[in-house]
């Protein structure tokens, strides 16, 4: 069984783009918002 948080996946910027723009968007639905951001939470961070 594979440890919590050892998953490798990581989103594409492109992919990540369009997750942001589906969180800014207002008339996004809460299901189309809650995929978003776990596309997000995959991104590694940038500094």
């Amino acid at each position: 069984m594979p440890k919590r948080g050892s998953n490798r996946e990581v989103t594409s910027k492109k992919a990540a783009s369009a997750a942001a723009k589906v969180l800014r968007n207002p008339k996004s639905s809460k299901a189309a918002k809650t995929a978003a951001a776990s596309a997000l939470t995959q991104r590694p961070n940038t500094k």
